[in-house]
Parts: structure tokens; C-alpha cells; sequence
């Protein structure tokens, strides 16, 4: 029975509007810092303690080519999302070449364990659903660090929402493949970025003050498509009108 999955995106959508109209314009806020300091901390002694020890041992036990091949497959499965993402921005000629990526990467990749499609001049895109709210003039609100999912947005958390149910893998029916689907592609995740701990380590006085500046640029910037405007400040004066 699918009608309670879309009226969950109905409402996801709608909760968009919401809380993300009061930001269409404005800067980019973290008025819950002292909470998302809090939950930054869970978040990295979560990390320490359980995360990041599976990721070197998986890195330390598989091969890279398997690596390679397991990525390339939960790439393929995010392309899906991608597309449908390309098309609720009107992207036409991008959703057909994210399409034929999956296409051939589904096919003569071996079901995404090879990467064909690159090779074949087909870029690799980035599109979310968070996106597709900003790409519709909506501001990405507060900014929020999740409990295990880390950074985020008001628009991005509901963003995340919706993607969540149009996921392939958090679509599989059979709950213990389903549950190991994920874990893999959060160890599989986790791995490709272990060699940014050390510069997140060296480069920041305060490491939840770089993540977050960081993750906020970069969203902006994927937002419009790496050409942002430049950003309007509160107390900036205005230009009168001629």
C-alpha cells in the first residue's frame, strides 16, 4: 500500500514551505548552536568509539579494487535518485545523461560494480532533494546536526525525508538485507573519507565551526549548480532604487 508513503512526502513537502520560507532570502543561521555542539559531540565519540573502527577495518582487510566496485555499486543505486531529482528541476539533458549512466552502468557494469559510464564521457551529477527545494527559491533555514547523520539543514532534513522513500535500498523488502544494505554503504562512506580526519583535525581551531562553515558552502554551492550568487548580508545597506 503505497498511499501513506506519498502522503508522508505531501506532508514532507508542505513542512518545506514552511520552514523554509523564512529563509528564501536570508543568511544562513545556527541559532540552535548549543544543541548542535551537544549532538556533534555524540556524534564524534559515536563516531571514535564504533564508526570509524569498522571503516579501517574494512579498509584494511578489502581489497581496493573491491572497494572501488562496492562504491561504484551504491553509486549506481543514487544515480536513480539523481535523476528523478534532475527532473523535478527541469534538467532535461542532465536527467537523460543520468539516466543512461545507470543504464549503462546497470548492464555492462555488472549491475554498478563498474564504472563504464565515465569512461564513456558521461558525467557523474549531484542532485538531492534538498536541492531541488533550494533550486525553487527555498532557503535552506537553520542550520541542524542530526544524531548519527551529521550536518544539515532545516531544508536538507526534509530533503533527507523524502529521498529516504525514494531510496533503493532503504526500499528493500527483505529487512536483513535491507539492514546490511546499509550498513554497508555507511561503512563503505565512512572508509572514503578517513583521510580527511587529520586535515579536519589540523585545519580548524574549532572543528564544529569549520564542518559546519564547510558543509554550508558546499551546499550552497551544489545548490546553484557551483555558481553561486554572491550572498546578500542583513546589515548590508541597499542600493536605492533609481
Amino acid at each position: 500500500m503505497q498511499f501513506p508513503r506519498a502522503r508522508l512526502c505531501v506532508t514532507a513537502f508542505s513542512a518545506a514551505l514552511l520552514l523554509c520560507a523564512c529563509a528564501i532570502n536570508g543568511n544562513i543561521t545556527d541559532p540552535l548552536e548549543p544543541l548542535n555542539r551537544g549532538i556533534y559531540k555524540f556524534n564524534d565519540a559515536a563516531d571514535k568509539a564504533v564508526v570509524k573502527p569498522v571503516a579501517r577495518a574494512y579498509r584494511a582487510v578489502t581489497p581496493a579494487p573491491v572497494r572501488t566496485g562496492v562504491g561504484n555499486f551504491f553509486s549506481n543505486l543514487g544515480d536513480v535518485l539523481v535523476t528523478a531529482n534532475d527532473l523535478l528541476q527541469f534538467k532535461f539533458r542532465q536527467a537523460a545523461t543520468d539516466a543512461t549512466r545507470v543504464l549503462l552502468n546497470s548492464t555492462f557494469g555488472v549491475a554498478g560494480l563498474f564504472d563504464v559510464a565515465t569512461p564513456a564521457g558521461l558525467e557523474q551529477h549531484n542532485e538531492d532533494f534538498g536541492q531541488t527545494l533550494g533550486y525553487w527559491g527555498m532557503g535552506p533555514g537553520a542550520y541542524l546536526m542530526l544524531p548519527l547523520l551529521g550536518p544539515s539543514t532545516l531544508r536538507d532534513t526534509v530533503g533527507r525525508v523524502v529521498d529516504n522513500y525514494g531510496d533503493p535500498v532503504t526500499n528493500i523488502g527483505h529487512v536483513p538485507t535491507r539492514n546490511s544494505g546499509i550498513g554497508a554503504r555507511l561503512v563503505d562512506r565512512r572508509a572514503g573519507l578517513l583521510d580527511t580526519d587529520k586535515l579536519l583535525e589540523e585545519a580548524a581551531l574549532d572543528p564544529y565551526v569549520f564542518l559546519r562553515d564547510a558543509y554550508l558552502q558546499r551546499r550552497r554551492s551544489l545548490v546553484y549548480d557551483g555558481n553561486p550568487p554572491p550572498e546578500e548580508w542583513e546589515d548590508e545597506p541597499k542600493a536605492p532604487s533609481p
